[in-house]
């Protein structure tokens, strides 16, 4: 099992647009086969940082869910929500693989 971090900077002053955008994709990645931990707004502390996390088998199923959710309507609402208001200002994916467990 591997986990994907995705950090995002978001504009601090629309926040509220990437809260949005973290509650569709809510319901967008679990139905495309990812087993979503959750999405993080900014709260204390930072006002730009904010994480989406979720579990996913293999990096081969990765691609396979990457592909349902870029066929998905609103997953691709979704992604043109964010270009057209422009309020992620960069993200990047860690991939991280949980050891603590045998």
């Amino acid at each position: 099992m591997l986990t994907c971090i995705i950090r995002y900077d978001i504009a601090p002053t629309q926040r509220h647009l990437f809260d949005e955008y973290a509650r569709t994709w809510g319901q967008c990645i679990p139905r495309n086969g990812a087993d979503l931990v959750g999405y993080f707004s900014p709260h204390e502390g930072s006002s730009s940082l904010a994480y989406g996390i979720y579990h996913i088998e293999s990096l081969a199923a990765y691609e396979t869910y990457r592909e349902r959710l870029a066929a998905d309507p609103l997953g691709r609402q979704n992604y043109e929500f964010a270009q057209r208001e422009k309020f992620i200002r960069s993200e990047s994916r860690t991939w991280l693989r949980r050891v603590d467990q045998g």
